[in-house]
């Protein structure tokens, strides 16, 4: 049985492992980079920043980043971004990402959010997929911008 539980400091490895375990992440993430370390204590000094892993016989085998954004549009909601979501590539499709969203929401709801929120890269096409058959609609166009 999967338990869903806010990440702890000894899980970032685990975590980068999972964000690392596609053909997006393997270009971006450096698992030897303290910078990990660093963000993780910045979240976890953020009342409204939470990383959540998935674990089950001890190992992490998923995770996600939800983060709680007050604003005055649409008469004053209150959003939950979810982002970084990853299951562990070897047990994809047996509903642990389903679960994981499930487990996001109801954190979103126990929050006072309205709306729940996220974005995927263009690329994920199967990850879009999934969303669409999770109820999620594809409303906006994203953009970023590199600030480095």
């Amino acid at each position: 049985m999967i338990r869903f539980r806010p990440a702890t400091e000894p899980d970032v490895p685990a975590i980068i492992a999972l964000l690392s375990d596609d053909i997006l992440g393997r270009a971006r993430e450096r698992a030897e980079d303290e910078a990990y370390l660093t963000a993780f204590r910045a979240m976890q000094a953020d009342g409204n920043n939470h990383l959540i892993v998935g674990e089950e016989d001890g190992r992490i085998l998923a995770t996600y980043q939800i983060t709680y954004i007050s604003g005055l549009s649409l008469k004053a909601a209150r959003r939950a971004q979810v982002e970084s979501v990853r299951v562990a590539s070897d047990l994809r499709g047996k509903g642990i990402g389903a679960a994981l969203m499930a487990d996001a929401e109801a954190r979103a709801r126990h929050a006072g959010c309205t709306l729940m929120q996220l974005t995927t890269n263009k690329a994920r096409t199967d990850a879009h997929r999934f969303y669409g058959r999770l109820g999620f609609t594809p409303s906006h166009i994203g953009y970023k911008r590199d600030l480095s």
